[in-house]
């Protein structure tokens, strides 16, 4: 069995909950969640790496069991989010390390790359953008109310939030939905639930389009700092396309690309094919 740990930490008094495992002087990698989730949604594949890592995974501020301060006190924006996790990698003395990111996970790690580059060892991107060409059609309410945030269009993309929005993020683009447990989805819409939450998360996509802005300073850094990239993406997501995965060898032509049949929350169905193409990718240290 694999021992995990279920710690906080105080970061500038947010008190950020985090899973650890794995032994201590190995390879550290840093799992960033998505949206609604949290650190669970690494449930399956923690187990299958801890031997192999020191891993580290997060619940962001505002999510799961990470605090959630009032919205009057605490500015709910990616770069804030980003300062956080900032935070709790210094708190823990993680000087290098490398990344694993999914969805909200990505800008708040490419954010963080960009501010230490050479902390980053390598980059596991799963689902996790940085080009205008991963984004879906899904994305145009939103878009709208970057354009225009007026009460009217805040409100229009509420329904992204709703119950039933949360299971087909999860089941939409599977092969066999009855594949997928509803032990992550059910999670996620408690946390949806809690007083105060929707507006954190309409908030966020409020500022979902300072990440879209800063795509060419992410490309930039893939340029200059050319960290070891594995893409594996599920291909029927239906927010951000694979179009997403392949334009990162744009700027990394080395990286590894890998598109397996599945949707947005690619690890619900897909923890060991993925845990074994992070073996594969990390044979050798970078």
């Amino acid at each position: 069995m694999t021992a995990i740990a279920y710690r906080t930490a105080d970061v500038d008094g947010v008190t950020v909950f985090y899973r650890e495992a794995g032994p201590s002087d190995a390879p550290t990698l840093l799992l960033l969640h998505g949206f609604p989730s949290a650190s669970h949604m690494f449930r399956d594949l923690i187990p299958l790496l801890a031997d192999r890592f020191h891993l580290v995974a997060p619940d962001l501020p505002g999510f799961g069991r990470s605090d959630m301060p009032a919205r009057d006190g605490f500015g709910y924006t990616f770069e804030h989010l980003t300062d956080v996790i900032d935070g709790l990698t210094g708190r823990l003395g993680l000087d290098r390390f490398a990344l694993y990111v999914f969805d909200y996970g990505a800008p708040v790690g490419f954010r963080l790359a960009t501010r230490h580059p050479s902390r980053i060892t390598a980059i596991v991107s799963q689902n996790g953008n940085a080009y205008e060409a991963g984004l879906s059609d899904a994305w145009a309410p939103v878009q709208a109310y970057w354009k225009d945030p007026s009460a009217a269009n805040r409100d229009a993309i509420r329904p992204l939030l709703a119950p039933q929005t949360t299971v087909w993020q999860y089941t939409h683009g599977v092969p066999d939905p009855a594949c997928v447990s509803p032990d992550g989805y059910e999670l996620d819409n408690h946390y949806l639930s809690r007083t105060g939450a929707d507006e954190i998360q309409l908030d966020l996509f409020a500022d979902y389009a300072t990440n879209v802005a800063l795509y060419p300073t992410f490309q930039e850094y893939f340029r200059t700092s050319r960290p070891p990239l594995l893409a594996v993406w599920g291909r029927n997501d239906p927010f951000f396309l694979p179009a997403g995965a392949e334009a990162f060898r744009a700027d990394l032509p080395d990286a590894d690309v890998r598109l397996v049949d599945t949707g947005h929350f690619a690890l619900e169905t897909h923890a060991e094919p993925i845990a074994t193409a992070i073996r594969g990718f990390f044979a050798t240290d970078p």
